[in-house]
């Protein structure tokens, strides 16, 4: 059980109440093998783009034996403007037959499973518990693990460290919202490397904002 610290609590409350508490995925599915393709599309790529993608990939393969059956050098074509496509459609291609001779189709909901398909890591995996079947899990992505660390949470860098370590800091309530919400201050304030500190409802519990303010302040006395 995590221990919320009265800082982390605040924090929380702050982005309940700037960004609301519905779950949200920034990933168009209609169900979880959907998901799943589209999570391991999204490898640096954004949202946006798996989306425009998608929307014709899903309709060509409507199913997870479609994708088991593809032609490699075809869907390495279909998903070209996402960038690593030549690894992304082998794993996709091998993932969908583990799917389909393993499990019948389904997407398994345990984590271990989930990561021995192939191209899937433990942030895939959480996307999957969390959004499909509401397991309490920690997506952690760029964002979060970037500024998680700004604000003091974490000093993990390592992805899994960072997401055990929220484990502990987070309350079990709040794990698929951290990556949620943060994703969303990533995106319009937290912006990397150019963020918008003076527009943020988070600046007074910020280490990083302090510690900019400190080294400005250091500038005009010279």
């Amino acid at each position: 059980m995590a221990r919320t610290s009265e800082k982390v609590q605040k924090i929380l409350d702050r982005l309940d109440e700037e960004y609301g508490t519905d779950y949200k995925c920034y990933l168009n599915h209609e169900n979880a093998w959907q998901l799943l393709i589209a999570t391991m599309l999204s490898a640096q790529c954004t949202d946006a783009r798996v989306n425009i993608v998608t929307e014709d990939l899903f309709k060509k393969y409507p199913s997870v034996d479609a994708f088991a059956n593809a032609d490699l050098k075809e869907l390495e074509r279909d998903i070209h403007s996402t960038g690593f496509y030549h690894n992304k459609a082998k794993n996709i291609i091998a993932c969908c037959q583990t799917l389909s001779e393993k499990y019948g189709g389904e997407v398994p909901q345990d984590i271990e499973a989930l990561t021995a398909l192939a191209g899937v890591g433990r942030k895939t995996a959480n996307v999957i518990r969390g959004n499909i079947y509401h397991i309490p899990s920690i997506v952690v992505d760029t964002h979060v693990k970037r500024i998680s660390g700004k604000l003091g949470i974490t000093k993990e860098t390592d992805p899994v460290k960072v997401e055990l370590d929220l484990m502990k800091k987070l309350p079990e309530d709040h794990w698929i919202l951290w990556n949620i919400h943060i994703i969303r201050l990533g995106r319009t304030i937290c912006k990397a490397p150019t963020p918008k500190c003076e527009e943020c409802f988070l600046k007074d519990l910020c280490p990083s904002y302090e510690k900019e303010q400190k080294k400005a302040e250091k500038r005009k006395e010279k």
